[in-house]
């Protein structure tokens, strides 16, 4: 059985997750590292946990939303769709069960608010966890003219 723990140690995802933040810190967009993927693994998990959804679940919640962000080693846009398949094959490298790949690649293609749905619990925890996750410090613009809406947010927090 694939967990968390076995994803955060796969050389190709850390690898993949180092160059998301590096890409991104080149384009000035909101931090997308480590800690906010871990941010949102844990509050993925925690949703879920909660509200009384069964361990495994969770546990695939946790794994979508550290992953969420993987598409944007290929383009910050549409990177849900991008990240999903890019989940796709690495999960079956690690022989994560199809069912369980489906469940993860659900949640990260649809992560994103222009294109996204909540098509399960798995989906809906990684949504929640990946929005409320909003701080001023993500912000790496100095001139509050050039910040977009995800900027503003993120810096009024």
């Amino acid at each position: 059985m694939i967990r968390l723990e076995d994803v955060q140690q796969n050389p190709e995802v850390e690898v993949l997750m180092r160059k998301v933040h590096e890409y991104l810190s080149t384009m000035l967009a909101i931090t997308h590292d480590e800690e906010h993927a871990r941010h949102v693994a844990s509050l993925s998990y925690r949703i879920l946990k909660v509200l009384g959804y069964p361990e495994r679940e969770a546990e695939l919640a946790a794994i979508a939303g550290y992953m969420h962000d993987i598409g944007n080693v290929v383009n910050r846009y549409e990177h849900g769709r991008s990240g999903a398949l890019i989940a796709f094959h690495l999960l079956l490298r690690m022989g994560m069960p199809p069912e369980e790949i489906a469940t993860v690649i659900a949640a990260i293609g649809n992560h994103e608010e222009r294109s996204g749905t909540a098509v399960s619990n798995v989906a809906a925890a990684v949504i929640l966890a990946d929005k409320s996750n909003v701080h001023y410090t993500r912000v790496r613009k100095e001139d509050e003219a050039t910040f977009t809406t995800r900027d503003r947010v993120n810096y009024a927090a």
